[in-house]
């Protein structure tokens, strides 16, 4: 399956003007051959502490992502702030939607608290899993990525973790070194996507969007600029990455929770031990 990672700027708190930037940019990524476009953590609206900056779920963003994602037949996915029925806060909601109209959430585990956005945000419960195209994907959404505990979690249920970020420049070598760990110590594919350009809050982002192999090896990359990053994963690679080092047998872990449809519903899968 080919990922295009959409590296990209924001236009700080203003959705109507990143979904008429974003939208060209996934119609590029789709001729180019992808069927998983990746976007950038809040991608409608930068990385925003601002009060009421939540909108519903199912609303504007999830939308885009659903009306993008059916006029080109291909997946697209990215975060925004949604607030579930009976909350007051937002979630840092990474929306998948596929192109057959159905759609997926993971909810961001880790608020940044360094950053103020667990006052501003809830906490997800749980990763989650779900299979796109033969492959076992689980997202991640930015500051998780320091929490190896999840990715080893979620290791026996994945062959590919996406991540998407509002990443800092004055840190991108955490977020470059913690990527190539997360592929490595799971022996999975990471599709990693970083905004670049300066947010409102005046925070510089370096991009440094990433594609890597199960062997910590970058397969695509892009440095500072708006760009796509594509790359072909395969199941089949993981497999045998697996077998060759048989690493994974070694560690004990707990399962991971399915992706549920939009109604929010789930359901268990155990997982073999991943610690």
């Amino acid at each position: 399956m080919r990922f295009a990672v959409v590296q990209h700027d924001i236009v700080w708190e203003d959705r109507e003007a990143n979904y008429a930037r974003l939208a060209p940019q996934v119609a590029r990524a789709a001729a180019a051959g992808a069927e998983f476009v990746l976007l950038s953590e809040t991608f409608s609206t930068g990385f925003s502490m601002t009060p009421g900056i939540g909108e519903p779920q199912d609303g504007p963003s999830a939308r885009f992502l659903c009306e993008q994602a059916a006029e080109h037949g291909v997946w697209v996915a990215g975060s925004c702030p949604e607030v579930a029925p009976g909350e007051r806060l937002p979630y840092n909601s990474l929306v998948l939607a596929a192109p057959d109209g159905a759609v997926h959430r993971y909810r961001k585990l880790h608020p940044f608290t360094h950053g103020g956005e667990a006052e501003r945000y809830l906490a997800g419960d749980a990763p989650v899993s779900l299979t796109v195209g033969g492959l076992r994907v689980t997202p991640f959404v930015c500051y998780d990525l320091r929490f190896g505990d999840v990715f080893w979690t979620a290791a026996p249920t994945t062959d590919v973790y996406l991540v998407t970020a509002n990443w800092p420049a004055g840190r991108r070598h955490h977020w470059t070194t913690l990527l190539r760990a997360r592929a490595i110590e799971n022996q999975a594919y990471v599709v990693a996507c970083n905004r670049v350009g300066t947010g409102g809050d005046g925070i510089e982002h370096a991009g440094d969007s990433q594609v890597i192999s199960p062997m910590g090896e970058v397969l695509a990359g892009a440095a500072g600029s708006e760009t796509l990053v594509l790359a072909d994963v395969d199941a089949a690679e993981v497999a045998a990455t697996r077998e060759r080092f048989a690493f994974l047998a070694d560690r004990r872990g707990q399962g991971v929770t399915e992706a549920a449809p939009a109604s929010g519903r789930r359901r268990s899968a155990r997982a073999a031990p991943a610690r």
